[in-house]
């Protein structure tokens, strides 16, 4: 059996960059939402003639989505806010001709208006409504998969303690409903699921508060190995530690004028 300390050490060492989450194989697991998201998105990008990936990481799921779709559209751009993601997104998706452009999370969309007929995301930091509404041509669609209210709750809680009510329920459907039809746009689908999650090893809880920032802001092994080393503990004592993620599925569209 491996010590608290050698787990610790390897979920400290590994790259965060990205959103490639196959080192967990094995030692995480996390439900998939149903409808298949990127998936879906590979067939919207088929239909679109010119497709934009906000905040899209590593951009590996625009890539797999590019890789499937049967036809691809004539331009095809990215953006990103953190640099090692930038670099990363950059060497993954100019093979496949999308432009990557650095651009904060919080900072106006650095496109014309009316520019993309599709405008997509995997798991935003938060939507800027106004801005999406701005750069999609009128009858173009926003398509998303967004993280819930009080997504994997349970681990934040454990190392912060409970949450007050605004915290939980922040990112709930019905506030990004709101904010969308304030913006403008028609609400064609709006799907909710919560999925479990499994950490099977505390190396995995070690690596995910690393590479997901803001679930304990300021995370460190130092700073909380009281709290890991009880949990490593009842990880070995009684299995692995449950949390649950929610996610909705979003899909809006800028009415014609």
């Amino acid at each position: 059996m491996r010590t608290f300390e050698s787990l610790v050490a390897e979920g400290a060492a590994v790259p965060t960059e990205g959103w490639d989450f196959s080192w967990f194989e094995g030692r995480a697991t996390e439900e998939r939402p149903s409808w298949g998201y990127a998936v879906s998105l590979a067939d919207r990008l088929a239909q679109a003639t010119a497709a934009l990936d906000v905040q899209t990481g590593g951009g590996e799921v625009l890539d797999f989505a590019l890789a499937r779709a049967p036809k691809t559209p004539t331009l095809t751009a990215a953006t990103e806010g953190w640099p090692p993601n930038v670099t990363k997104a950059t060497t993954l998706l100019r093979p496949r001709g999308t432009v990557v452009v650095a651009a904060p999370e919080d900072a106006p969309l650095p496109f014309a208006d009316a520019t993309f007929d599709l405008v997509s995301s995997r798991h935003p930091v938060t939507p800027h409504w106004p801005e999406l509404a701005r750069v999609l041509q009128p009858g173009g669609t926003y398509f998303a998969q967004h993280v819930g209210p009080a997504s994997a709750v349970e681990i934040v809680e454990y190392f912060l303690g409970p949450q007050p009510g605004a915290a939980r329920n922040a990112r709930h459907p019905d506030h990004e409903r709101a904010g969308a039809e304030a913006a403008g746009l028609e609400i064609v689908d709006l799907r909710a699921e919560r999925l479990r999650i499994e950490f099977h090893d505390i190396a995995a809880v070690v690596h995910f508060l690393r590479k997901v920032i803001w679930m304990v802001p300021g995370f460190t092994p130092e700073a909380y190995e009281p709290q890991l080393r009880a949990l490593h503990e009842q990880i070995q004592r009684t299995g692995p530690f449950v949390a649950h993620s929610t996610r909705h599925l979003i899909e809006a569209r800028k009415p014609h004028q």
